[in-house]
């Protein structure tokens, strides 16, 4: 099994093919949307393949460390990634080509006018842990 993360993008993205911002659709356009996506991970539950989800609030700030002792550094507004990403959803699915059928699945949630959205979705594969020393096998 491979983990994907499966990231919904507000702006930063091709424009989708319905390319109406939540913002101007209905309550009701809203209602279906979050329902397909709900729909659509309660059935990645049954089959194993979800890991986790969640969409993001519009609020966010950038945060370092500025050093021992001092408290952290606040900054902003930038073309931050709270403005880029809507959300988010994580997959263990058995193969790249898996992945991609349910990207593609996911890219279909219904928008405005009740139609698919055909957004773009970034499909990003985890990095596979390295291995251990244990792990090894040395020739020599």
């Amino acid at each position: 099994m491979a983990k994907y993360l499966l990231l919904k993008h507000y702006r930063g993205a091709p424009a989708p093919v319905n390319d109406v911002p939540m913002e101007k659709w209905t309550p009701e356009e809203i209602s279906a949307h979050v329902q397909y996506m709900n729909d659509f991970a309660a059935r990645l539950e049954k089959s194993g393949e979800f890991v986790d989800g969640q969409a993001l609030a519009p609020e966010g700030t950038w945060v370092r460390y500025d050093g021992e002792g001092r408290p952290p550094v606040t900054d902003g507004p930038f073309a931050e990634t709270k403005d880029l990403i809507a959300g988010w959803m994580v997959i263990d699915v058995d193969s790249y080509e898996r992945a991609l059928e349910l990207a593609g699945e996911l890219s279909a949630a219904p928008g405005a006018g009740g139609k698919p959205i055909h957004e773009w979705l970034e499909l990003r594969p985890f990095l596979a842990e390295p291995p251990t020393v244990t792990d090894c096998t040395f020739h020599g």
